[in-house]
């Protein structure tokens, strides 16, 4: 059965923006609009591309695919109607979301029902390699920016975007969509184009999705007559910065209605110490120490007040590429008071008491992602073990080393 002939999709027409095969077999690049319902620069891009392939000669290889997200939120222009559509794909909240009858669902859990629905099928049916865009924006002016799990192979793909590139925010995050994606072992990356009500977000992720045809193999650059000046375009409005940041901390807000940034600010905006950031239920908040600003919140809805990123040195990301290569991570396994949380897991747990001479560092080299899981143990996370580095070994971004940014 073809996608569009899914049952669900004709029960909710609009959820998929489009497909378009190419002449030849080939990967499959999937890309999300509209996830947050007040983000819908995504699914305008994803409209004019899907209107610029049909006008022409279409793709080469392999089949793009555009789906639309939270369409109960987009109507309404929403974050999110109930739930936060992009904090709810863990295993746990999907398995308890299909164990209940369709009636007694919420609306964002219908929509994420839907789309896992979707997934699965296209998993399917489609041919690999697999590719996964999320496009977003945000409240706040930005440069624009790739976000990511912490995988090899989603590093290489993204370095080959002229913007940042922002690794760790899973860890300070649950439940977002790629991040679940990313436990399947494919390339799965999120472009975050601009500030929600900037016409400009709508270009540059057309740009990025374009880019990302080509990157992918579905098209060659020189059937795309601006690919280039795609290129020159997101450099240009990414200031030139090429770098890879990490994020270090994250606002959690537990009354959003009650938290008031101060206004002007914008993300990759250097702060002094001292600054004063917002004021949190009427308490000021103060930069502890000078650091990088990054996604400040200026809106009503969401989790975050903002996050603190930092650089990350050119050498740490060639030492940390060396590392996993010949798999270094699997030897955490071996050291006293590390354990696998079962055969098979992706998932180590860290005692403490035995193991307190590692630290936070050493463990993101080695691509894991720390989270506490109670006052004497850390559950470490990594997205090398399910990497499937072999679908993607003939591409000629993956046979390129890791080098400068």
């Amino acid at each position: 059965m073809d996608v569009l002939e899914q049952p669900v999709l004709r029960e909710r027409a609009g959820r998929v923006v489009g497909i378009c095969r190419g002449r030849e077999p080939g990967p499959t690049l999937v890309c999300f609009g509209g996830i947050h319902g007040n983000e819908p620069a995504g699914v305008k891009a994803l409209e004019r591309v899907f209107g610029e392939l049909s006008g022409k000669q279409g793709l080469r290889a392999g089949t793009l695919i555009g789906i639309r997200g939270n369409l109960g939120a987009l109507v309404r222009e929403q974050r999110y109607l109930d739930r936060d559509l992009n904090r709810m794909w863990t295993e746990a909240q999907i398995d308890a979301i299909a164990s209940r009858e369709e009636a007694a669902r919420g609306s964002e859990e219908q929509e994420l029902a839907e789309i896992y629905q979707l997934l699965n099928h296209i998993r399917e049916t489609s041919s690999p390699p697999f590719y996964f865009v999320d496009l977003h924006t945000t409240s706040s002016p930005t440069l624009p920016f790739v976000t990511m799990n912490d995988a090899v192979i989603n590093r290489k793909f993204a370095r080959l975007f002229p913007v940042p590139v922002i690794l760790g925010i899973e860890e300070f995050l649950e439940g977002p969509l790629l991040s679940f994606i990313n436990r399947w072992g494919y390339v799965s990356i999120g472009f975050e184009s601009g500030q929600h009500s900037d016409i400009r977000s709508v270009d540059r992720a057309t740009d990025f999705v374009r880019m990302a045809l080509v990157y992918a193999g579905l098209l060659p650059a020189g059937e795309d007559p601006e690919f280039e000046e795609r290129r020159v375009r997101l450099r240009e409005a990414a200031q030139g910065d090429h770098r890879f940041y990490e994020v270090l901390y994250r606002h959690a807000l537990q009354l959003p209605e009650r938290f008031r940034m101060i206004p002007g600010l914008r993300s990759f905006q250097a702060m002094p110490r001292g600054a004063l950031l917002a004021h949190d239920d009427g308490v000021p908040i103060y930069m502890k120490k000078r650091g990088i600003l990054f996604m400040p919140l200026y809106q009503r809805q969401g989790e975050e007040g903002f996050f603190l990123i930092r650089r990350i040195p050119v050498w740490a990301l060639r030492f940390s590429a060396w590392l996993r290569k010949f798999r270094f991570q699997d030897v955490l396994a071996w050291l006293p008071g590390i354990r696998w949380e079962h055969p098979g897991s992706d998932k180590l747990l860290v005692n403490l008491r035995i193991a307190r001479f590692l630290s936070r560092p050493i463990f993101h080299l080695l691509g894991y992602r720390v989270y506490l899981r109670d006052r004497t143990h850390l559950a470490l996370t990594n997205r090398e073990r399910a990497a499937r580095n072999s679908e993607y070994e003939d591409t000629f971004w993956f046979r390129q080393k890791e080098g400068k940014p």
